[in-house]
């Protein structure tokens, strides 16, 4: 069966953390790519197992102490960043400080504030679920939780402007106004709904992308115009996956 780029570099990561842990239990100290695929691998696991956000985080902090790995690792691996596949979507999760040996840094930290891009405008996100929904600053807009409802026409190309790492909370029945910024760099995408893997700014990738998600269920928003349901939208991400495997598999 093909797996989605997302899918491969999951299993990816727990062969690397498998072997990582090989190690560790005979007694050797980890180096840099060893902690780091350790650490994201239980965050994905205990994000699967049904930890929040903030729970996975903290567990991921004390996994690993300066002992367990080489001398300078912990210079090297200030954070650690990965995404994980929450109840209420993918997020992104870092784990600062995760060998326990910047304690004293906190004065520092605080005067060093994240960074936050400016806004370019703002955009109205309503959820329609049953429980809260967090957004981050670093996934793409127009593919967030498909209970989400907003202008996903609107939203495509753009992020929230907020600073990374933090996480704003939508709860149920709840409509915000949030600041949104283009994504920068090469603008390239991949992952998330899987709906775009490649350039934001080809044209005709973008009508696809937006008609794959309203066919499978994604609350939006058209012209003013409410489309889709809570119904469809329990089954948006099933219907997307379904029609993704019909689209890679060989004819």
């Amino acid at each position: 069966m093909p797996m989605t780029p997302g899918e491969g570099d999951r299993l990816l990561l727990h062969v690397q953390a498998s072997l990582a842990q090989r190690r560790r239990d005979r007694g050797l100290r980890l180096n840099v790519p060893e902690a780091r695929a350790l650490i994201a691998d239980a965050v994905c696991e205990w994000a699967r197992d049904g930890l929040t956000l903030v729970e996975a985080r903290d567990r991921a902090a004390t996994l690993l102490r300066e002992d367990d790995v080489l001398p300078d690792v912990p210079a090297v691996l200030g954070e650690i960043r990965i995404e994980a596949r929450f109840d209420d979507g993918t997020r992104l999760v870092v784990v600062k400080d995760p060998f326990g040996v910047r304690a004293d840094d906190a004065d520092t930290e605080r005067r060093q504030p994240p960074w936050t891009p400016p806004p370019i405008g703002s955009l109205a996100i309503a959820n329609e679920a049953t429980t809260a929904i967090g957004l981050t600053s670093h996934i793409h807009l127009a593919e967030v939780n498909p209970r989400l409802r907003l202008d996903r026409s609107a939203a495509f190309g753009n992020r929230l402007a907020i600073a990374t790492g933090e996480t704003v909370w939508i709860r149920p029945g709840e409509t915000v106004t949030l600041p949104i910024t283009p994504i920068t760099g090469a603008r390239v995408v991949v992952g998330a709904s899987g709906v775009v893997d490649g350039p934001l700014d080809d044209p005709a990738a973008r009508e696809r992308a937006l008609a794959t998600l309203r066919a499978c269920g994604y609350l939006d928003v058209v012209d003013g115009v409410p489309m889709g349901d809570a119904g469809t939208a329990d089954r948006a991400v099933a219907a997307l996956m379904a029609a993704r495997g019909r689209e890679e598999a060989p004819r």
